[in-house]
């Protein structure tokens, strides 16, 4: 075993025992990975070295980066946070700001180093951030001054515990000047730290159903194993190619879409710091997009936006993040003539791992294990169903989910199996059909929002007594977050109080979290030891629809 490059151990202190581990599948040629490996010179240093340095890597606006640009940029950021930051092989750090080349040049930094990227949502708030810092134990930030105001409060809040001292010990903010000013001082060389394949390199966070985050790890060889399986297996990107999307890089559906997949085939991405439907297709148009990756809520909103719009560069569409209904794709095939691509994946395997593409999809389908994947449904014994049954979906391969010291590590592997929290359907052909969420996640325009979250933010408000909060089916969005509400006291019932709790929420949690709908009701359906029945909630709420 080569021995890890991290002088920080504390992820490698905290990976789950091997026995926990789901089983891992690497047959395929392409994914015989060395021993030694950093993903980032594999995705950046090499495409320079190829000879693609004048080529375009970024796209945002008005700006062009070429590959030999941003190597320079990741490679003084890589300088900063070494020799000014004190960043050390192993250490957290945490990355925070929009879609943009600065992002992205200090997400490879940060790979360069031999550090660990936990790259969070522009939205979280204070709040989720700290949970985030603390569970993490993250010592750097490199911040978008636009978002300094709730990680400052952070920092406020860790410093007024005695034993918090240590966290965020060291951030820099960037677009004000000051990592700008810190880069002009460094070369832009760097010689990137000798990291293991299986060093980890990425914490991606998930709610999960509790509300209570967890923390994926992924290895370098992880980052490769997307871009070779999705990337050129199941898009076949290019050097000619340039990808646009929705999706945050603190999403790992956005990391693979907007920056590994596009590096690694030496191709350009075309970033959006705020991704509407009407400007993710301005920027398809303009810079001549030839995959576009979002969300189902958003293909549905461009929707009415296409006519008198050229897009005749635009050869393939991908749909994931949410569950791709079927009138959603024929109306995007019949505007566009293009196949939507359907893909579920999970922050645990951190990418698609169930697709088609071209003549192989099937509407309303999800597809079928991408090569060097294997999935089955399961039934209640744990034990694998006949194709044509129903069950919890199970998935192995290449990737897999170790969680960061969790005991629902032991809930999420089964046999060797990563168990994702979706009911499929199996056909005799052996295409896969979403049936539903297992658990109380609730994904809604792409976003994965816990229900209990939104209620222990709904239960700090004084005109709530009680609370629960479901998923109700909504045409435009796939789900919305419902909250079912015991108003307190003498507190009138009413869209005054409507409007007063969701904007509560809305500065409690991630604005995209608040409850779009509120109904007020006396009482809460119960079990006889007073458990809330939220699925007699959902129950309700498939039937009104």
């Amino acid at each position: 075993m080569p021995v890890s490059a991290h002088i920080d151990t504390f992820a490698t202190e905290r990976l789950p025992p091997r026995e926990q581990w789901p089983q891992f599948l690497f047959e395929l040629p392409s994914l015989q990975f060395p021993e030694q490996l950093n993903c980032a010179s594999r995705l950046l240093d090499d495409a320079v070295h190829e000879g693609h340095a004048g080529r375009p890597a970024l796209m945002c606006g008005e700006r062009t980066v070429s590959y030999g640009d941003l190597l320079a940029d990741a490679n003084r950021i890589a300088n900063v946070l070494v020799r000014q930051m004190g960043v050390i092989p192993g250490n957290r750090v945490l990355l925070r700001g929009p879609n943009n080349p600065t992002l992205v040049a200090a997400w490879l930094a940060v790979m360069k180093v031999g550090a660990i990227a936990v790259t969070t949502m522009p939205m979280l708030r204070a709040r989720e951030l700290e949970v985030i810092v603390e569970r993490a134990e993250i010592s750097h930030a490199l911040c978008d001054a636009r978002l300094c105001e709730e990680l400052n409060s952070t920092i406020a809040a860790l410093r007024q515990q005695v034993d918090k001292g240590h966290l965020l010990r060291s951030v820099m903010f960037y677009g004000d000047g000051e990592l700008e000013q810190a880069m002009q001082a460094q070369l832009p060389q760097f010689g990137n730290v000798d990291t293991t394949a299986e060093d980890v390199c990425l914490l991606a966070f998930t709610s999960g159903t509790t509300g209570v985050p967890k923390a994926t790890m992924h290895f370098h060889r992880d980052v490769m194993v997307m871009a070779e399986v999705v990337g050129q297996g199941l898009l076949g990107l290019g050097p000619e190619d340039s990808c646009v999307g929705s999706p945050p890089l603190g999403f790992t559906f956005g990391l693979g879409a907007l920056l590994v997949f596009p590096l690694h085939a030496r191709a350009s991405s075309i970033l959006i710091e705020q991704p509407s439907p009407q400007a993710l297709l301005e920027a398809a148009e303009r810079h001549h997009a030839t995959c576009m990756l979002t969300a189902p809520t958003q293909y549905r909103a461009m929707l009415p936006l296409l006519q008198g719009r050229s897009l005749p560069s635009l050869r393939q569409c991908v749909s994931a993040g949410e569950p791709l209904p079927r009138s959603t794709w024929e109306r995007w095939h019949e505007a566009t003539g293009i196949r939507l691509i359907d893909g579920i994946g999970a922050t645990e395997m951190i990418h698609i791992f169930i697709a088609a593409s071209g003549e192989q999809i099937r509407p309303g389908a999800t597809g079928k294990p991408l090569p060097g994947y294997t999935a089955c449904v399961l039934g209640d014994d744990d034990t694998p169903l006949p194709r044509g049954s129903s069950g919890r979906l199970a998935v192995k391969g290449p990737t897999g989910c170790r969680y960061l010291d969790d005991p629902r590590q032991r809930s999420y592997v089964i046999n060797g199996w990563n168990i994702t929290g979706d009911r499929y359907r199996v056909d005799d052909d052996g295409y896969f059909w979403f049936e539903a969420r297992a658990d109380d996640m609730i994904i809604s325009s792409g976003y994965n929002i816990a229900g209990p979250e939104v209620e222990s933010a709904l239960l700090a408000h004084p005109a709530v007594r009680e609370c629960a909060v479901v998923g109700a089916p909504d045409e435009s969005r796939g789900f919305i977050v419902k909250a079912f509400v015991v108003a307190a006291g003498d507190c009138e019932a009413g869209p005054a109080l409507i409007k007063e709790l969701q904007d509560f929420v809305k500065q409690t949690i991630a604005p995209y979290k608040y409850p779009r709908a509120i109904e007020f009701v006396d009482a809460l359906p119960k079990t006889t030891t007073g458990k809330v029945q939220r699925h007699v909630l959902r129950q309700r709420e498939q039937a009104t629809t």
